[in-house]
């Protein structure tokens, strides 16, 4: 039998992760899915519940530490 999402907030975790597989999938189909270390950080964000605001920031920070990177080069 499976989970049936409890809280509003499940609920919005439950949407967000249908929308990842979604992308996910449509990635795959233009030839550029995701890479492993791209999914496990999803999945990451997922299994201990951050919220959105707080995936975000950590997308851009992380983001802008690689353009840091990349600019040193």
């Amino acid at each position: 039998m499976s989970k049936t999402p409890k809280t509003q907030q499940d609920k919005e975790f439950a949407g967000a992760r249908q929308r990842r597989l979604v992308a996910a999938h449509l990635q795959a189909i233009e030839d550029s899915p995701p890479t492993a270390e791209q999914t496990a950080m999803f999945e990451m964000f997922e299994r201990e519940g951050w919220s959105h605001e707080r995936r975000r920031a950590y997308i851009k920070a992380r983001a802008e530490a690689a353009a840091v990177v990349h600019a040193a080069e």
